[in-house]
């Protein structure tokens, strides 16, 4: 009993002192059980540049393949419960994107979006997939998109999630914040952090305060990192003169609450894609797929479905 005790105040006093870092070490435990739960695993895939940190899943054999694509300062994480409903049936492959989570940030590596989607192609070569489904939240959006339109032999369709790429008819508070100099994503003390991540979704999921306060100190510590990376990634080719060349079906999904980028996007994307189904949720904000992940997923699936029975249809 006695050393029950002991230990307990060795963690308790351990956990106090090290704050938050005991955060950094629940939330990859998290994730590492979950992907387990969800049979996917982490694989290094060597490709020109670098190294890009993944995770995978599903049979390796499976006739479609789905490339999930996550937003500027996340990281392939935000994917695993929306991905566990597609490991049965496709093969699933989640990227950190260069200068995000374990593929790492180099100065000077070059974080735009056409490279960004050039080596989404070199990845996709280096796991022997021709043709690939994709979707992808945000920045992740945007790649996805230019994917769709720059190498069509190699999308079979692309699913967008609140995409960055195209200039908003109305602001957002993002634009608003970022047009007075301010870039809510840089954040020097947990107080910002917990301003921003307001505004990443109407309806987080529960996530306890001391893995917050690990992530708030992540992204302090990473703030030249992602001030470079948002440099590169801002000064983009629009999506707009580009949209047109999308020829694949196409699904665009934004939650009205989005406060980062603003809803009326979607008219700008309808506008330019042929082929293009909308669905616009209320109460949900910028990644729908991290607060409603079933729903996100059961919509996906409708989608990916659809195109099945049309191929069949067409035969």
């Amino acid at each position: 009993m006695l050393v029950l005790v002991v230990l307990i105040a060795v963690f308790v006093a351990w956990s106090w002192l090290s704050y938050p870092a005991i955060g950094y070490w629940l939330y990859d435990l998290n994730m590492a059980l979950e992907a387990k739960l969800y049979r996917l695993h982490k694989i290094v895939v060597p490709i020109t540049e670098m190294t890009v940190s993944t995770w995978q899943g599903g049979p390796y054999e499976a006739s479609s393949s789905v490339l999930m694509l996550h937003g500027y300062s996340a990281d392939k994480n935000i994917w695993l419960r929306f991905a566990r409903h597609f490991v049965g049936n496709y093969r699933v492959i989640i990227p950190d994107i260069a200068g995000h989570g374990e593929t790492g940030f180099k100065a000077g590596g070059g974080y735009d979006i056409p490279l960004q989607a050039k080596r989404m192609i070199q990845l996709l070569d280096v796991c022997g997939v021709e043709k690939v489904h994709v979707i992808g939240n945000s920045m992740g959006g945007y790649i996805a998109a230019w994917l769709a339109a720059t190498y069509p032999d190699r999308i079979a369709s692309v699913a967008l999630i609140d995409p960055a790429g195209v200039t908003a008819p109305e602001a957002s508070d993002l634009e608003r914040h970022l047009a007075k100099g301010h870039n809510p994503f840089l954040i020097n003390s947990r107080e910002e952090f917990q301003r921003f991540y307001a505004m990443t979704m109407a309806e987080p999921p529960w996530v306890p305060g001391v893995v917050l306060d690990a992530i708030a100190q992540r992204y302090e510590q990473s703030r030249d990192e992602l001030e470079e990376i948002f440099n590169d990634f801002r000064a983009s080719p629009p999506m707009e003169p580009k949209l047109p060349d999308i020829k694949c079906p196409a699904l665009l999904l934004w939650g009205r609450k989005d406060r980062l980028i603003d809803v009326s996007s979607v008219a700008v994307w309808s506008k330019g894609i042929a082929d293009l189904r909308v669905d616009i949720w209320d109460h949900i904000g910028h990644m729908p797929m991290v607060e409603q992940p079933a729903n996100t997923a059961r919509l996906y699936r409708e989608f990916l479905g659809s195109l099945r029975s049309e191929s069949r249809s067409h035969l």
